[in-house]
Formats: structure tokens, sequence, C-alpha cells
């Protein structure tokens, strides 16, 4: 999938017992701003879940639509939740043609969530998609090891970065945080 359809920047660390996630408010449609304000994270399964997405603004609705039900199929179990969304990502014929991705959290994982059937989890806890998400990656992982920053501001700050960066991402950043378990 080109940045035309992964045109906005999410982007998600966790850090010293807190996980957050961020994202920018931009709508690109080709290479038009169409909305600056867009809210691309959403809470999910009584707030114990929290997801971002990235690619065309239908086909992520849709998928946080699945995506919901699977939570609500396997409750408290969001790794299962998510595999099953992949696998159904995969093998159904209309979720095939989606062009979207997904990060999805809660208190214990971090998972990418992708249309190949892909379930990945970072292993030092950052993981960004979008057009803006190498560089936000990048600038998250260097203020974590470098700064005093919590969570929550090295999301804020990496994805500053990333829309001084990417033309396909702004500071119109929305920024969600949750304790992590032990």
């Amino acid at each position: 999938m080109d940045a035309k359809h992964h045109a906005t920047t999410i982007l998600t660390v966790r850090h010293r017992g807190v996980v957050a996630i961020g994202g920018d408010g931009q709508v690109t449609i080709g290479n038009s701003i169409m909305k600056g304000d867009a809210t691309k994270i959403r809470r999910m399964g009584d707030g114990k879940v929290i997801a971002g997405f990235a690619g065309a603004a239908a086909d992520s609705f849709a998928l946080l639509e699945r995506f919901e039900g699977k939570l609500k199929d396997f409750p408290g179990n969001m790794p299962r939740a998510a595999t099953e969304l992949a696998k159904l990502w995969r093998t159904d014929r209309a979720l095939r043609r989606l062009e979207a991705m997904l990060v999805v959290v809660d208190a214990r994982h971090t998972l990418l969530v992708s249309g190949s059937g892909d379930v990945i989890q970072p292993a030092d806890g950052i993981l960004g998609i979008g057009s803006g998400g190498n560089y936000a990656v990048a600038a998250a992982r260097a203020l974590a090891a470098h700064s005093t920053l919590d969570a929550g501001a090295i999301v804020r700050a990496a994805l500053e970065i990333a829309a001084g960066i990417d033309v396909y991402t702004n500071t119109q950043i929305v920024v969600e945080e949750m304790a992590c378990e032990s």
C-alpha cells in the first residue's frame, strides 16, 4: 500500500509503566488535504483497548467495527481478537480489498494488525504506521533512550517531528494513555 492510502501517522510507545498511542489529524485524498482535525485514535472494549488506524477512512472504520466485534467475542483477550480479525481480513473476499492498518494496545500488548494476516508485537514497545510512521518511530526511540519524557510526551514530540518531515502528517495530534500491567 502506498502513501496515498497511508497518509497519516500513528505511533505507540510503552515506557515507564504507561502505554501511549497518538495520531495526527490530517485526512488527505491524493495531493489534497481534505480535513485537518480527524481523530484516528479510538478507545474500545470498555476503555481497556485503544486502537489507531492509518489508511482509507471508510476501510479503517470498517476494520475498527470488525475489531470491536472480535473484542466482544473474546473479552479480555485482545491478542486473540486481533488474530481472529487478521484471519478474517485475509480470507474474506471483501475485507481483503481494504486499504488500512491498525495498531491496537491494551495494558499488556502492543500489536500491529495488517490485511496480509500479520499480527506483530514490537520487541521495544514502539510501533508506528502510516506515511510518517518510520520517522515517528526513529524519533520515539531516540527520545525514549535519551530523555526524561514520559510515554505520552514522547508520542507527542515524535509525531511533531514526523509532521515536520512528512507532508501527509500534521500537528493536530490526539494522544491517549493507559497504565501498563507489570
